[in-house]
């Protein structure tokens, strides 16, 4: 282990927050702008149809997401809580078996989406007219996958080495390579759906090799071969780390595909069609993204200070970081409600034209689904709070909560009484008693702490 002095023991709580917080923000909303900025240029050159396959797409990439916070948060909590603790030798093990299985994973799931690719995109709720768009935007962005996941995941370890600031910059760098090429082979090059993805690709390459780099230049400790030799009694330990995210993720997937199924047919049942809902739907759930972006960014600047801290036996730092966080969290998610709910129909203005069918459902699924903005900060932070502080298994059930246990069954049960009316509805729903139980048992936490 390098001789440092870790600054997450001594250094002021609020300025650590700050430190690890806001470079995660910026590298969590420049993750979201990956989606954003082709939801701009393809709905200005496909349209609507375009959009609605980016939606159905959105799956695959929620996938790598999920598996990226795996191994990288799970990485990173077990390599801070016993950096914490002393044990730096054992902690550069779990560095190195989370940077191999977030290679491993990436490279099987880019094979398994070219094996399957038109039954996937089926499943996941592609009507005809779409297929043919999602077909050649995810056949190339899949070759993405692995750089996606390396470079997400590895954001997580290079924060908990004290770096932040260096994952920002490979989110950022990566970003900016997207966003440039998109109008360039989206409209200069005639290329539509196929130059949107390809530029994505571009920009995941561009991330993934910078984080490469910065594996061989550890601050804290020295990577070797034998760290990325993989066995179980670290492997195992990340991964329950990591579950809550994972799950997170997974259970945002699941929904997902139902959504987008009920959307297409319910939608088909009403006056707006089964495109319009679809369309509309996949933009306002990457608009909430950039909201959530921020919110989950400041659970990941929380991580290594309250899990070295923890590990340390420092609660009252521990306790300190943790209310910091929620605080902030409060003050984005209000500012983000105030927005859905007074302008958006100027939010979907920005991403092309539509009917006045288009328009009307959009500026009703903002304001309705989107609701309860304001207290869905509580539910991603107390997850992430509880992973950091080694009890993985509440943070796996807060994960849960929104999306599987309310969510998803109001989405099934709602429409049946109230048409796409239901689906609406449902999210508020879920969201308010999601934000509850969070509250309760992050409460009890800090109360025994």
């Amino acid at each position: 282990m390098k001789d440092s002095e870790n600054s997450l023991g001594t250094a002021p709580v609020a300025g650590l927050l700050k430190k690890f917080a806001i470079p995660s923000i910026i590298a969590m909303l420049v993750s979201a702008l990956y989606n954003i900025v082709d939801q701009f240029f393809i709905g200005r050159s496909v349209g609507p149809l375009g959009n609605a396959a980016t939606n159905v797409a959105f799956p695959l990439s929620t996938s790598c997401v999920a598996i990226a916070l795996l191994m990288g948060i799970g990485g990173a909590a077990a390599f801070n809580l016993e950096m914490g603790a002393g044990h730096g030798k054992k902690a550069i093990h779990y560095i190195g078996n989370a940077i191999t299985m977030l290679i491993t994973c990436g490279v099987i799931l880019c094979i398994i989406v070219q094996l399957f690719l038109t039954p996937m995109l089926k499943f996941f709720g592609s009507p005809d007219s779409v297929l043919g768009y999602a077909k050649t935007y995810t056949s190339i962005t899949s070759f993405g996958f692995p750089f996606l996941i390396l470079a997400t995941g590895g954001g997580h370890l290079i924060r908990a080495d004290g770096s932040p600031k260096f994952t920002m910059m490979c989110n950022l760098s990566g970003a900016v390579i997207n966003t440039i090429l998109d109008p360039i082979l989206i409209f200069g090059c005639g290329m539509g759906m196929a130059g949107a993805a390809i530029a994505t690709v571009a920009g995941q390459i561009f991330s993934g090799a910078l984080a490469i780099y910065y594996f061989m230049h550890f601050k804290t400790v020295e990577l070797t071969k034998e760290h990325l030799l993989v066995k179980w009694e670290y492997l195992g330990r990340l991964v329950a780390l990591g579950a809550s995210p994972f799950f997170n993720q997974i259970a945002m997937m699941i929904v997902q595909i139902v959504m987008n199924k009920s959307l297409t047919y319910y939608g088909a049942l009403s006056s707006y069609g089964g495109d319009i809902p679809l369309a509309c739907a996949g933009i306002i759930t990457k608009v909430g993204m950039v909201f959530f972006s921020i919110v989950i960014g400041i659970s990941q600047g929380l991580q290594p200070i309250v899990s070295f801290n923890y590990g340390a036996g420092r609660r009252d730092r521990v306790k300190e970081a943790l209310l910091l966080a929620l605080k902030a969290g409060f003050i984005i998610s209000v500012v983000a409600f105030l927005m859905f709910i007074l302008i958006p129909r100027q939010i979907i203005g920005l991403f092309g034209s539509g009917s006045a069918e288009y328009y009307r459902f959009a500026v009703l699924y903002f304001r309705i689904f989107l609701f309860f903005t304001f207290i869905n900060f509580i539910q991603p932070i107390s997850s992430n709070f509880f992973t950091a502080i080694g009890k993985p298994y509440k943070g796996i059930f807060l994960s849960l909560t929104r999306q599987i246990l309310f969510l998803l069954p109001l989405i099934l049960i709602l429409p049946l009484i109230m048409g796409i009316d239901g689906i609406m509805y449902a999210g508020p729903c879920a969201d308010l008693v999601a934000g509850i139980v969070a509250g309760i048992m992050t409460y009890k936490e800090i109360k025994n702490m």
